[in-house]
């Protein structure tokens, strides 16, 4: 439904006039005149929920719009969701991923917005979308759709001229929005908005406008960008994995029969008419909810989001006939093959979310796995019986799905693997599980939920899956009272009914696809994009002005509390003032770069117990106590933590403690582990991400010794006893380190807690000196490629900057915003929105974590394999000649800008802020200097810096793709070109 740009005018022109404040308006004092009478405003009526901890409130508008409220001021930005109760399952069986394109359609614009000139752009897009059905009838006849396609696209570059490309995105990024962006599932399509609280009517303007019309401009290049969409999930198999088990559940229903991505067949046919006859139909105020969560007030916000909304038209959404599903009665088996690591998933159906026996599976699920004690964590983790294993629960409106996934050791057998995750089923059947399990488990969802609650995502999310789930957000809360009256009964008779001998199986082998497919490109000629010109929308929208905030920068000094313990140990201090959650860390400088055994150590933790308490008695205490554990050691610095309820702190800190000076040594335990570190070693060989991000980047960086491949040979890990790693364990507080602390204890309460509890020797060990690789200079053109079976290519640019320099960090945050790191960037507007070349491309200049160390520009594009020659160029261009957009500098100024003056850190978050600026050498929050200087930098100071540092540059280039498919010859304009082996990246 479109929405008559006289409605729009007049609204627009009273924006900023009533921006949300954190308080009602004072009423005016001057005098009344004879001549006028003040209207009565509008009243609205809410619904409200007694006790709900997120004091929300839920208002309905005249047209049937659903807004839901909660005021949470962490900092003075807001979260927002607008959701759609339409999504994959509601695509026409003959056009499927159709919601999903839609999705993509939404951020193109309206009549409005994202045109210059609509009356001569509306009826080339009239043309096009006639053409796209003549080519869909043209199925049998390809020298016909050839020569359609060759219309399109020519009519395409004709239409484009009046289009502004990314102005969606040009215009949140003006406000000062963040997040821009949306998914599509099979119940909801959902599109989110992190925006500063005195730009919600200018939010409210933007986002009105776009749900009351879409206008699918640039339709083809955006196809492009969905067809690599879904090559990336031809080459992920995982993805592959699931819909076989979805196909094999849901036989009848659109959970199997279709995907969210669609079929082939579908995106290379698309309709722009069912599209825009799907947005017409589901695409209502009353079948859509907007969410929103932080610095709000209530009373104005929903007036605001009532004058732009509520111009909007109610229509009927058609009902959904939900296809009945014959029960599985025996075991259905479907075997994947690819290139990544062996494993097996399990699949069982269940009812839709809202029926009481999908509130038992939620249970189930955590008695099988809730990372600490559940039947799974710690009879096949912990006792190390498989690599790893886990499961979860997919819960939708009409059916749900609970999953089981395992990876096997070393030549065990994938059957192995089911019969053990059968086996913790058969446990949760017969009620072999301790009492006090769900009992915990009730206290830990609620612990968990508490932590969520500080989170702006988490609470506007939660509001969205009750709209999505048709739930009253009364019956929404009450779910959780009901999940904490489970029984062990009520979880048995569930198990028993639904874990029956019918279910998927999936055996995912390693080998080659015999069945691999792709989506082949069309042929595009690049669209203009206009970057300098702009929508009157656009223009009235961002000229309005709204009421300033400040940014609040953190002092150190003054936001953390430093003091020192008995031992001499500093501490460093943030009080809790929201909840009675705690963290406590002992940090170390000190990691796996000066001692391999480390990360090795720290590991083998997990799998110890003490001399009161087994491996798996110990994670159940913690379990029961609302609190966890963890040691990590990253390359020069290692992590101890515990965290939790702060009234549980003592006697959870005195387990930890005792775990830490005395491990008990476990020599099954290290055997078997050390055998799933090989096997994981050789499963890390089979995943594209690491060999591209991990093992290829350092080894560019470094060379062959670098941080990624500094580990024990397998001679070295075979031959390590008990002792040695316990030792090291023990060790760990024996030196030099500091405590981090951020919970509810006050200062005194916590300084006795850590005296008496955090046993220490008198005289602390100094941590060894720090070692650092030597980085490679880099100043040599070189391509550097691993074969690797896949349909697509991914691409990364590499070249050295400079030492860390605080001095350049405002400039490169001003260039990444320009140039790569949005979708309103450079990059992406040309790489993908006019020339289609990838669904996923950036580029950003990384500056060190630490002084002392290289900056580095990296940059991305991945592809599919035969437009790889267009890619690399493509992104060479840009990188070598960078395009002049002072519109686009302008919005990345504002961003950035906008964003540091709404940023709060806060919470524990304030002290890795100050982690991080020690390892920099400053003793201040850097965002000062880029918010005060970006203000003034002109388009000449990112020239100057781009000149200096990108252009030109020695680049090595890192490719991963299939020796079949690369072009080599094109690789080699780019430098030396030198395949590189897995045994060469990864050390082994």
């Amino acid at each position: 439904m479109k929405k008559p740009l006289l409605l729009l005018v007049p609204a627009l022109a009273t924006l900023g006039l009533t921006q949300c404040q954190t308080s009602k308006p004072v009423a005016s004092t001057a005098p009344a005149t004879e001549a006028t009478a003040t209207p009565k405003q509008k009243e609205y009526k809410y619904q409200t929920v007694e006790g709900d901890p997120l004091q929300a409130r839920i208002y309905t508008l005249d047209n049937g719009l659903t807004v839901y409220l909660s005021d949470y001021k962490d900092a003075p930005r807001i979260q927002t969701y607008l959701a759609v109760r339409a999504g994959s399952k509601n695509d026409p069986a003959t056009a499927t991923g159709l919601a999903h394109y839609l999705e993509h359609m939404v951020f193109k614009g309206t009549s409005h917005l994202g045109t210059q000139n609509w009356a001569q752009e509306k009826p080339e897009l009239a043309k096009i979308e006639a053409l796209y059905e003549q080519y869909r009838a043209q199925r049998d006849n390809p020298a016909a759709r050839q020569k359609t396609y060759h219309q399109i696209d020519s009519i395409s570059g004709v239409a484009a001229t009046y289009a502004v490309a990314n102005e969606y995105d040009k215009v949140m990024g003006a406000i000062g929005s963040k997040g821009s962006n949306a998914y599509t599932s099979v119940e909801q399509t959902v599109y989110q908005e992190d925006i500063p609280s005195n730009q919600i009517e200018k939010w409210a303007a933007i986002q009105s406008e776009r749900l009351g019309e879409m206008v699918p401009r640039l339709f083809h290049t955006e196809l492009e960008a969905v067809y690599e969409e879904k090559n990336r999930g031809l080459d992920n198999d995982f993805s592959k994995e699931y819909e076989a088990l979805n196909r094999t559940l849901y036989k009848q229903h659109q959970y199997g029969t279709q995907t969210t991505i669609g079929t082939i067949e579908h995106l290379q046919n698309p309709s722009i008419t069912e599209i825009k006859a799907y947005f017409d139909k589901y695409y209502v105020p009353n079948n859509v909810a907007l969410t929103l969560s932080g610095d709000l007030d209530y009373d104005q916000t929903i007036r605001i989001i009532d004058k732009y909304f509520g111009q909007l038209k109610a229509k009927p959404v058609p009902a959904f006939t939900v296809a009945q599903e014959a029960p599985i009665t025996v075991p259905v088996v479907t075997k994947i093959v690819g290139p990544s690591a062996e494993n097996v998933m399990l699949g069982f159906r269940f009812p839709g979310t809202n029926t009481p026996d999908a509130l038992a599976l939620r249970m189930i699920d955590k008695i099988l796995t809730n990372g600490q004690a559940g039947l799974i964590d710690l009879n096949l983790n912990q006792q190390q019986k498989v690599l790893q294993a886990a499961s979860f629960t997919d819960l939708n409106n009409d059916y749900s799905s609970h999953v089981l996934y395992a990876t096997p050791r070393q030549g065990q057998k994938l059957e192995e693997v089911r019969d053990l995750l059968l086996g913790q089923l058969d446990k949760v059947k017969k009620g072999d599980f301790p009492e006090w399990l769900i009992p915990a488990i009730i206290n830990n969802e609620q612990l968990q939920r508490t932590k969520s609650y500080e989170s702006n995502e988490a609470r506007a999310g939660a509001f969205v899956a009750a709209f999505v789930a048709r739930e009253d957000w009364k019956d929404y809360l009450q779910q959780f009272e009901d999940f904490g009256k489970l029984t062990k009964a009520d979880v048995m008779r569930v198990a028993q009914q639904y874990y029956g001998p019918g279910y998927a199986v999936i055996y995912k082998r390693t080998g080659e696809d015999p069945n691999k497919v792709k989506v082949v490109k069309p042929a595009i000629t690049p669209v203009p994009v206009n970057r300098e010109v702009a929508s009157d929308f656009y223009k009235q929208v961002t000229a309005l002005p709204n009421p300033e905030l400040k940014p609040v920068f953190v002092d150190y000094k003054q936001d953390i509390k430093e003091f020192k313990l008995a031992s001499g140990i500093l501490v460093y201090y943030t009080h809790n003032e929201e909840n009675n959650l705690f963290n406590l860390y002992y940090v170390l400088d000190m990691g796996t770069n000066t001692d391999p055994r480390l990360g090795l150590a720290t590991d083998y933790l997990q799998y110890l117990g003490t001399g009161k308490y087994s491996a798996a008695e110990l994670q159940q205490e913690f379990y029961k106590l609302g609190c966890s554990f963890s040691v990590s050691s990253g390359q020069d610095r290692t992590f101890v933590s515990l965290s939790g309820l702060d009234s549980n702190m003592e006697p959870a800190l005195q387990l930890f403690e005792q775990l830490l000076h005395a491990p008990k040594p476990d020599a099954a335990a290290l055997k078997n582990m050390v055998a799933g570190v090989l096997k994981g070693r050789a499963d890390a060989k089979l995943n594209k991400g690491v060999i591209l991000q991990q093992a290829m980047v350092n080894y560019a960086k470094y060379g062959a010794q670098n941080p990624f491949t500094t580990q024990l040979s397998e001679k070295e890990l075979k031959a390590l006893k008990p002792e040695q790693l316990t030792a090291v364990i023990q060790k760990l507080p024996t030196f030099q380190h500091r405590v981090l602390y951020y919970g509810p204890k006050q200062e005194a309460g916590l300084t006795a807690t850590l005296n008496q509890l955090h046993k220490t020797p008198a005289t602390l060990t100094p941590t060894p000196a720090s070692k650092d690789f030597a980085e490679k200079a880099l100043d040599k053109p070189k391509v550097y490629w691993v074969d690797y079976n896949m349909v697509q290519a991914e691409i990364l640019f590499l070249t050295k900057g400079p030492l860390f320099d605080k001095g350049l960090v405002p400039t490169t945050s001003l260039y990444n915003e320009y140039f790569g790191g949005s979708m309103g960037s450079i990059v992406f507007q040309e790489l993908r929105e006019s020339k289609a070349l990838a669904y996923s491309a950036s580029s950003r200049f990384s500056n060190a974590d630490k002084l002392g160390r290289s900056s580095y520009n990296m940059s991305y594009i991945g592809t599919q394999a035969d437009k790889l020659p267009e890619a690399m160029a493509g992104m060479n261009t840009l990188l070598n000649d960078m395009p002049t957009a002072e519109a686009n500098l302008q919005i990345a100024k504002a961003a950035i800008r906008n964003s540091i003056a709404t940023e709060r850190i806060t919470k524990s978050d304030i002290l890795f802020s100050y982690e991080r600026a020690k390892r920099l050498g400053l003793d201040y929050d850097l965002r000062r200097d880029v918010y005060e200087q970006t203000a003034n930098m002109s388009f000449a100071d990112l020239l100057k810096f781009q000149q200096a540092r990108v252009k030109g540059q020695p680049q090595t280039i890192l490719v991963i793709g299939s020796k079949d498919r690369l072009n080599f010859k094109e690789l080699a304009k780019y430098g030396q070109v030198q395949q590189l082996t897995l045994k060469e990246i990864f050390g082994y």
